[in-house]
């Protein structure tokens, strides 16, 4: 989408409402008295074949009588008449629609077919289509209010994206009551044609918007989505809410929108790829974006936290240790100021408790001796309503709204209560201090405000390159794929593997159990056979693996008994014979690293603990490919049994590098070979210097 229909959609000069209505509460009637409301300087154009003047604006009796060139229409009329009605607005070069109008992809049937057309006639335009199945949008900079919702946000620097639209009814009256101002508030409905990856390219550019919000219950294109996130969000913060997380809310999706809920854990990984913030909850959302809406970002870690009583102060000194920030380290100069003020039983370190009976003197001094401390980064203000501080709480306020304007800290208030602190809390929010009512959240949006400023700092790196062979691997993909097998297992894959330069075990194939005497005698006992079988991916399943083999009558014997045995169990199956492979070093721990194609995002990396204790004990971290270096590093760091791969009573660390190298080179092997749609390496043998690829497996899109 172009930036010209863009600006058109959210800045126009011009506007059509179709389907416009002299009868209040109707749709049609709303849309035009939103637009006088707004104050919007530009020319207003009602369509209604009957009437002759809605609201003393002179109608326009068809689409046909519109002049040429128009910026933006509005669409509210049934759903039979919306495909035709868009093709005249195009004929007459009309730059950006709004469909309200539903009934579309979200109701199946004819609906998702009509809804194609919407698309196919919005593209033959060229034209920008918002919707259909929504509430329109508000640009409260630009006095346009395109939309049926009741009630006008304040200007503010917070721009809001919702793919449903009764949410973003609530969120907006949620707001008026919470004094919260917007830059742009969009309600996207079906995303026909403007999806949420255009409004992030969008707002991003913005100059009105410092802060980008959104709700989603799905990604329309996951690629172009994590592409325009990570242009923008080094910039400006972006914080999402993805519904959908659990099946139920995943089968709610698909029946409000249409929508198919992808994995949640390939969103996760899409966030943390594009730097995106996720939110889990509304309130979560809001109090992240007054947060970064109002204070400058920390740029380290450590924080102080000044309040009235030692409770909450051990709360939010709880809730610090928990987070990735730290309790600041007071100096010893600002505890001597501290000292000259503050009485002898107050408690001078962090957190510093001024006492219960400490009134607007005794907080502002302290606040503004601690603010200006070298060792702290932010500053979280705790009060409780006691006597005192109720008396002065206007007073404790504008104290701090003044220190908070001559510092660039970022400052917090939490006051915990409700009635009492509530004109308080208004001083506070009007002057641009957050205020929570619990140390907890307050904590959160601390810690997500430092995890920003790092990500703002620190370059997101390339990936490193892979040495392989990929043609030599597309021979053997491309025999699998003609012989219409779904699976590349494990003796196919051998190849594979070296082609890529992965560290295997010797491994050939025997055909016979001769084959096999010569090769393990080449090898060096004990060796390992496993059945090799087109048909057969998990060999246990069969009984198809045998380890420590010592002799060549055992190996003999056994490579008989294996090929005989699947024969009688797998009769469909074509047997090829047994791999014979070295067995692996001692003192190996078993790891784990796979890929899964996400159908939205692409290939989401995964390592773990190998084995079984992958299925039991799903300790597994993900990475949204392609990997780079630093990734692979975290990826291994964030398991919970990181310690046990570190070293545990005695242990040697595993090679660490090696795992990282094969973490890389499956992530290249992803993205080389889009027709793989799952691979894993399982498991992957590791000790202190070296790591093996011991079984791989693949299954073909």
């Amino acid at each position: 989408m172009t930036e010209k229909q863009l600006h058109a959609l959210f800045n126009p000069q011009s506007v059509a409402v179709i389907g416009a209505s002299s009868s209040p509460g109707k749709i049609g009637y709303s849309i035009l008295e939103n637009m006088i409301e707004a104050g919007f300087k530009g020319d207003i154009y009602p369509v209604n074949p009957k009437a002759e003047s809605i609201l003393d604006l002179k109608v326009v009796n068809q689409i046909e009588d519109l002049p040429d060139n128009l910026d933006l229409a509005v669409i509210t009329i049934p759903r039979k008449l919306v495909v035709d009605s868009l093709d005249l607005l195009g004929g007459k070069k009309t730059a950006a629609a709004i469909v309200i109008t539903a009934g579309f992809k979200e109701v199946g049937g004819k609906g998702y077919y009509l809804e194609q057309e919407l698309i196919n006639t919005a593209r033959k335009h060229d034209m920008a289509l918002l919707g259909p199945n929504c509430l329109g949008m508000i640009n409260t900079h630009g006095l346009v209010n395109a939309s049926f919702a009741a009630g006008k946000p304040d200007p503010g620097n917070i721009a809001f994206f919702s793919q449903s639209g009764a949410l973003c009814v609530a969120i907006l009256d949620w707001a008026l009551g919470e004094n919260i101002g917007f830059s742009k508030f969009v309600s996207l409905g079906n995303k026909a044609v403007l999806d949420e990856a255009d409004m992030i390219s969008y707002l991003g550019q913005d100059s009105k918007t410092d802060v980008i919000l959104g709700y989603i219950e799905n990604v329309s294109n996951g690629e172009k989505f994590v592409k325009e996130a990570m242009n923008h969000s080094n910039e400006k913060p972006i914080i999402i809410i993805k519904s959908g997380t659990t099946s139920a809310g995943a089968k709610a999706a698909s029946s409000h929108t249409g929508a198919i809920a992808g994995s949640d854990q390939a969103y996760t990984s899409a966030f943390q790829k594009s730097g995106i913030i996720r939110a889990h909850d509304v309130e979560t959302l809001f109090n992240l974006a007054q947060a970064f809406s109002t204070q400058p970002l920390p740029k380290g870690p450590s924080l102080a936290i000044v309040t009235n009583s030692g409770g909450p102060g051990i709360m939010a000194a709880d809730a610090c240790e928990k987070s990735s920030l730290s309790m600041a380290r007071i100096s010893s100069a600002t505890i001597g100021q501290m000292q000259e003020f503050l009485p002898s039983y107050a408690s001078l370190y962090n957190p510093i408790d001024i006492i219960g009976d400490a009134g607007a003197q005794r907080y502002l001094k302290t606040i503004d001796s601690v603010i200006k401390d070298g060792n702290v980064n932010s500053l979280l203000v705790l009060l409780t309503p006691t006597s005192t501080a109720a008396a002065e709480i206007e007073d404790i306020c504008k104290g701090i709204v003044e220190v908070s304007r001559n510092t660039d800290k970022p400052i917090f208030a939490c006051f915990m209560g409700k009635k009492i602190i509530s004109r308080g809390r208004k001083i506070l929010m009007d002057g641009k201090v957050p205020c929570y009512s619990f140390p907890e959240p307050a904590i959160s949006c601390i810690e997500q405000m430092y995890k920003h400023y790092q990500w703002k700092n620190n370059p997101c790196p390339l990936p490193s390159p892979v040495n392989r062979d990929r043609g030599r691997a597309a021979l053997i993909i491309d025999r699998v794929k003609k012989s219409g097998q779904g699976e590349i297992v494990e003796f196919q894959a051998q190849e594979i593997l070296q082609a890529y330069n992965l560290p295997v075990p010797k491994t050939a194939l025997a055909r016979s159990s001769h084959d096999a005497v010569e090769i393990a005698q080449r090898f060096g006992y004990p060796v390992v056979l496993k059945i090799a079988s087109p048909n057969i991916s998990h060999k246990t399943d069969v009984d198809g693996v045998k380890l420590g083999l010592s002799g060549p009558d055992q190996v003999r014997k056994t490579f008989l008994d294996i090929t005989g045995r699947t024969s009688r169990m797998r009769p469909d199956a074509h047997i090829a014979g047994c791999l014979v492979q070295e067995m692996a070093p001692k003192n190996c721990k078993e790891v784990i690293v796979g890929f899964k194609r996400d159908d939205q995002f692409g290939p989401l990396i995964m390592f773990g603990l190998g084995g079984i204790y992958v299925e039991v004990l799903k300790d597994i971290s993900f990475r949204l490919g392609p990997v780079t270096r630093e990734e692979a590093r975290k990826m291994i760091r964030e398991i919970k049994s990181y310690m046990l791969l570190k070293g545990f009573r005695g242990d040697l660390p595993i090679d660490f590098n090696a795992i990282e190298e094969i973490i890389l080179t499956m992530s290249q092997l992803a993205h080389d070979f889009p027709e793989i749609y799952e691979a894993e390496f399982n498991p992957i043998l590791v000790n202190s210097h070296q790591a093996m690829v011991a079984d791989v497996r693949m299954t073909l899109g």
